[in-house]
């Protein structure tokens, strides 16, 4: 297998994910959208052609909805998003995987399609972003290690995206954006839909 998708997920523990969300909704609440995400995650990635690895923030769990079979558990290294994401990145092409994307478990809107669609911008293009519409970005992929896409980054804030453009474009590294998609980090990230959706599970418990 020439390809590889690293997933970056986080232990669904109330209190430590979806913080942001967590300020308007509740711990509970934030913590129940937070595992729809990774079920969505795992349902758009465990049909797609490529070796998945799944990289935990803080502790691995062996046995759960994740199957072993199909997707290698690790632990996330370094004591930043970039410097993890650069770990990752570098000990999966010391496998020699020809194309490698990462993405995270914050976008309801990412489907099989768009990562596969990645994977293809990869045979003409050094990079590939997915950006997000708070100007981060939900995915990221390149045919060999980019150290210099790590470095110098304003992590988890609106600058992401355009800082990574930059990167690219002063080391002439060629790149496409994908479509824009919404990651869910506060309460206005979710379509009425949602809303509804999990104020209905809100009030159940």
């Amino acid at each position: 297998m020439s390809k590889a998708l690293i997933i970056f997920i986080k232990n669904p523990v109330a209190g430590k994910v979806k913080t942001r969300l967590a300020a308007t909704v509740g711990d509970t609440t934030a913590v129940e959208v937070y595992k729809n995400l990774l079920h969505h995650t795992q349902n758009i990635t465990h049909l797609i052609a490529a070796d998945k690895f799944l990289f935990y923030a803080d502790f691995l769990q062996r046995e759960n909805e994740w199957p072993n079979e199909q997707f290698i558990k690790d632990l996330q290294k370094g004591n930043d998003l970039g410097k993890r994401m650069h770990h990752a990145f570098e000990q999966i092409f010391l496998n020699k995987y020809k194309k490698v994307l990462i993405i995270g478990s914050d976008c309801f809107k990412l489907t099989a399609a768009i990562i596969e669609e990645a994977y293809l911008v990869l045979e003409d293009k050094n990079i590939v972003i997915g950006p997000a519409k708070n100007d981060g970005c939900y995915l990221l992929g390149m045919k060999n290690p980019q150290p210099c896409l790590f470095k110098n980054v304003s992590w988890s804030t609106s600058q992401v995206l355009q800082q990574t453009i930059s990167i690219c474009t002063r080391e002439h590294l060629n790149y496409c954006l994908l479509s824009t998609l919404t990651d869910i980090d506060d309460e206005n990230d979710l379509s009425v839909e949602q809303k509804i959706y999990f104020k209905l599970k809100k009030s159940a418990q």
